[in-house]
Formats: structure tokens, sequence, C-alpha cells
């Protein structure tokens, strides 16, 4: 199964995570920066989706609903207010959300983008309650370089940046499902456990962003996706100095 999900997504990627930054993830002193890292991604992530929503394919209302949605994720990533009890079952919250009459791909859009937020938000709330059972304390780190690197390249006209926003989107959770599987194996079995689980959900948030692009495109758009590949590739396995999930071989 696992070799299934991985094949279309290491053909995807232009590059291998480094073994240096596998034998530096692996360090128990580490572990607390890998799992607060990941813990924001997965914040991250929603908020990407999110907004992608508000901006393209909803209405006013229905963008101030999925503001509300997230709130007490970012309420506890940033200002460390409330507890994993308090999280519990809000990933699921229902939305009514309406599409804008003028986006003839607003409905794909939130049906792809919605189911993941919501696992997205759950998976804050597995990580969090992970570092607890573990007795990892959280403090904010602040982010690495890797999605600044792949957002500064995005175009300025539109469809064209939004079609780049959803390629990104696809690297950043085919990037997240390799390094999962190629991280689990070295570390312990509980972790191991939840980050083989994580695989089949990011695999398919990798092909749903590339889907939504192909479509909302309508063209082929292998040459942008080639460009990016080269990017991501690049910050992959380039020098890097600051430690961080999606970073670079540890300088």
């Amino acid at each position: 199964m696992i070799s299934e999900l991985l094949t279309p997504i290491n053909h995807f990627l232009k590059a291998s995570t480094p073994d240096a930054w596998i034998n530096e993830a692996r360090k128990p002193e580490n572990l607390s920066v890998i799992l607060r890292d990941h813990m924001l991604c997965e914040l991250k992530a929603a908020q990407s989706a999110i907004f992608l929503i508000r901006k393209y394919a909803v209405d006013k209302e229905s963008a101030q609903q999925l503001a509300e949605w997230v709130k007490p994720y970012e309420a506890l990533a940033y200002k460390k207010t409330g507890t994993l009890a308090s999280l519990r079952g809000k990933s699921n919250a229902s939305k009514q959300i309406t599409p804008r009459a003028d986006c003839a791909y607003s409905q794909d859009l939130i049906d792809k983008m919605v189911l993941l937020i919501r696992e997205e938000l759950h998976h804050f709330y597995q990580v969090l309650e992970l570092m607890e059972n573990k007795g990892v304390s959280y403090e904010l780190i602040d982010a690495g370089r890797y999605a600044k690197g792949l957002i500064k390249h995005v175009t300025s006209y539109e469809p064209d940046a939004l079609i780049d926003k959803l390629i990104i989107g696809a690297f950043i959770e085919a990037r997240s499902c390799e390094r999962f599987a190629k991280l689990a194996p070295h570390l312990d079995e509980d972790i191991e456990k939840f980050y083989i689980s994580l695989l089949r959900s990011e695999a398919r948030h990798y092909q749903d962003y590339l889907t939504l692009a192909e479509q909302i495109a309508g063209k082929d758009i292998s040459e942008r996706v080639a460009y990016f590949a080269r990017v991501e590739a690049d910050l992959i396995t380039s020098p890097d100095t600051d430690f961080k999930f999606h970073s670079g071989t540890p300088a």
C-alpha cells in the first residue's frame, strides 16, 4: 500500500529528501522541533486552503464562517490560548458554504478544500495530542524558508496566480508525504504509526491540488509544474542553516 502511494509522488518530486536531513531529524534532541513545526504546518495547510476558498469561491458570509472555523487553532498556535480538550471535535464542524455564482470552478474548489481543511485541522489536534503524550511542550517557532521560497515565484496575474498556488499546494503535500514515509522508521513506534497513517490523506491532497490546477487552467500546465519542481528540489537539496520539517540539507 505504501509503495503504491509513494510511486507517483516520487515521480512528481524531482529530488529525494537528503540522507543528511533524515540523520538530523531522527536525533532525539530534534523531536521537539519536528513535532512543533509539523503541527504548525498542518495549521498553515488549513489556512492556505481557507484563503483559496475565501478569495476565489464563496460569498462574504461563507468567507467569514471559514475564518471562524480556524480561529481556535490559531489562538492556540499563536497565543497559546486553549487546550487539547477545547479543540476536540472542532475539525468536524459543519459549515454552510455558498459558492459564488460567477465562478465556474467554485464548487469543485470548495469540495476538495473543505475536506482538506477538516483533515489538516484534525492532524493538528493529533500532533498536539502526541506532543502531550511525549512530554513535548509547545512553543511557537519561526517558519522556515520552504513555503516562502515557493510562493515568491507565483505570478502576479489571474487565473495563472491561482494555478501556481494550487501547483505549490501539490508540491507541499507531496513532499510532506515523502518525508513522513522516510522519517517514520527512525522514530518511536507511536510516532511511526502516526506518520504512516497520514500517508493516504497527504497523497490525496497532492492529487486534489494538481487536479484542480489542471481543471481550472483548461490547458497543459506541465511546463509550469516542471518549473516549480526545479524550485522545490533546490529548496530541499541546497544547504539550509535552519532545521525544520521542510528544510533543505543541513548546513
